[in-house]
């Protein structure tokens, strides 16, 4: 029996036994005939398979860059048909048995370029600048337009932005106290556009109604209660979606936090340091930043670089 014979049986095995559905079935096909394709370019069939090629295989699948769920579907296929194999008596012995588990990549976060976030203040800035708005629509676009540069420049959790108190700052007022996980304070650096931009927001509240003694960021309407999370995150996409950035959709006042601590790796910013201002417990939670910008070098090297066309050929 040839290998798509037997693919064919253990497919047919599925649908009939097991009651898989037809679109089940044509979607392991396609897994299937992946998999044969590489066994045969390899000068091997399903009968000779041992648990290296298996490995082998599912490497080259990495390599494509297949996200985690398929290459998880696709290594489960592959699994099946070969125990499928053994159980029918076909083959003496399952090549997947000892097979190490995939480790889980880890996701790089999506990370706004300097200019993007560029854009993503200008656009809030701007209507909190717009005249021709009500009070309460200045109030709210200059709230915004504050805890965006807030964010950015201090690297602060969403979660510690909308509860900041007044007292966070010191005497200095582009220093905070900012309390956060496990409630372990940092002291946090401010720049003055920050400052600024919240000054203008508590005196644009204030001409609305009254500005909170307690909290820096509020509601406009009742002062007694901070922002919540859901606001901002409804800022930011909006204000995404303003500036026309790439895929406002997924964007959040996280990704705010992302860009401070890669913007200041990439301008050569101490990795502890960066460690310390973003409240890490764990160096090893910071470090992800090292292969952001890692990968934006990479990206970089490839569209600039003279050799980066690898389409050319090299010339005497």
């Amino acid at each position: 029996m040839d290998d798509r014979a037997m693919a064919e049986l253990w497919l047919t095995a599925l649908l009939s036994e097991q009651a898989s559905s037809l679109g089940t079935i044509d979607t392991y096909t396609d897994d299937i005939e992946t998999y044969l394709t590489w066994l045969t370019k390899q000068g091997l069939t399903l009968f000779d398979v041992r648990r290296e090629h298996v490995t082998d295989y599912l490497g080259s699948l990495i390599e494509r860059g297949f996200a985690e769920s398929t290459l998880a579907k696709k290594r489960s296929v592959v699994r099946n048909l070969h125990r499928f194999m053994v159980a029918e008596g076909h083959s003496a012995s399952d090549p997947t048995t000892l097979l190490e588990p995939m480790k889980r990549r880890r996701a790089l976060p999506l990370v706004l370029s300097m200019k993007e976030v560029d854009q993503l203040l200008d656009t809030a800035h701007a209507r909190a600048a717009d005249t021709s708005t009500t009070p309460f629509q200045h109030a709210s676009f200059a709230r915004r337009a504050a805890l965006f540069e807030t964010l950015y420049a201090s690297g602060m959790r969403v979660s510690e932005a909308v509860n900041l108190p007044w007292k966070a700052f010191g005497k200095d007022a582009r220093m905070l106290y900012v309390r956060g996980k496990g409630d372990k304070e940092r002291l946090v650096p401010m720049h003055a556009r920050a400052v600024e931009a919240i000054m203008r927001w508590r005196k644009a509240v204030a001409a609305y109604g009254v500005a909170s003694e307690k909290w820096v960021f509020h509601s406009v309407r009742d002062a007694s209660k901070p922002l919540t999370r859901i606001s901002a995150l409804e800022d930011v996409k909006q204000a995404a979606l303003d500036a026309g950035l790439r895929r406002p959709a997924l964007l959040s006042p996280h990704k705010l936090r992302h860009a401070f601590a890669t913007h200041l790796l990439a301008n050569g910013a101490d990795l502890r340091v960066i460690q310390e201002m973003l409240g890490h417990a764990d160096l090893g939670s910071t470090e992800i930043y090292t292969h952001v910008d890692i990968s934006r070098r990479q990206r970089m090297v490839l569209d600039l670089h003279p050799l980066g066309d690898t389409g050319d050929e090299l010339r005497d």
